[in-house]
């Protein structure tokens, strides 16, 4: 099977152990049999679509990715790949609740929000969260955070987590 994947999503296929792929950010490209793609992501080959916005869709992320093996890791092997990231072992296994209403301009940011546990509402906010592609269209001029997307942020899920998390940790 010839797999193609994104440069986002490359971390999660070689954590998940699959070797003989090809990256590229156009996934259809390629001639492949399956892409490896984040969920907003629309291609027209077959598609395996993660998402890797949380500790607990990377873990699900790699666990899924690492089936196409053969020999699916175990979850005390994924675990192994949080030792260094001292938040994403926070959060992967803790949903703690905070009494902060937020509002969020993006919905890859509401699984983050909402897995730190803040509240997202609408109108009296204390924060506004969006993510940087989205500055201009914030309408509010007050106690805003901005979040780095993708574009000059680490392609490691954990190290982009990492970032993500302690901006908004910030705010507790």
């Amino acid at each position: 099977m010839k797999i193609i994947t994104t440069p986002m999503c490359e971390e999660i296929v070689r954590l998940a152990g699959i070797t003989d792929y090809t990256v590229n950010k156009f996934p259809d490209e390629e001639d492949g049999d399956l892409a490896i793609v984040l969920s907003e992501s629309k291609v027209e080959m077959d598609s395996l679509a993660i998402k890797i916005n949380t500790p607990s869709q990377i873990f699900e992320s790699i666990k899924e990715v690492s089936k196409l093996t053969g020999s699916e890791l175990s979850d005390d092997e994924i675990i192994e790949f949080f030792r260094d990231y001292e938040l994403c072992r926070k959060y992967l296994n803790s949903h703690p609740s905070h009494d902060i209403d937020v509002k969020v301009y993006s919905e890859f940011l509401k699984d983050i929000v909402n897995d730190i546990g803040f509240n997202i509402v609408s109108d009296n906010f204390k924060h506004v969260i969006y993510p940087d592609y989205l500055k201009d269209k914030v309408t509010e001029e007050d106690n805003l955070v901005e979040i780095p997307s993708h574009n000059d942020i680490s392609k490691n899920p954990f190290k982009k987590a990492e970032l993500r998390y302690a901006i908004l940790e910030n705010l507790i």
